[in-house]
């Protein structure tokens, strides 16, 4: 079930962790990947490595704090697809 999810629930700015539980006990987990800007696209044929690094590092702090505090909106048709079958 939760595998499926994965695959009908759209990404998000922000890795989601999709879990089947019953009873308290978690019986499937599987991770929604985050979309992802090429924040190094601007930097001239390779760049700095220490700059583009920094870009990363700074990406992945963004997406950390977001993770924290963010709320995802499902679509109308994601639970339409799940209760289809």
């Amino acid at each position: 079930m939760a595998a499926r999810l994965v695959d009908i629930i759209p990404r998000q700015q922000f890795m989601v962790a999709i879990q089947a539980v019953v009873g308290g006990d978690v019986l499937a987990r599987e991770n929604l990947k985050a979309l992802r800007k090429d924040v190094t696209q601007k930097l001239k044929s390779g760049g700095d490595m220490q700059r583009r690094r920094k870009l990363l590092e700074q990406q992945a702090e963004g997406k950390k704090r977001l993770r924290m505090v963010g709320n995802i909106a499902l679509p109308r048709e994601t639970f339409i697809k799940v209760y289809k079958r």
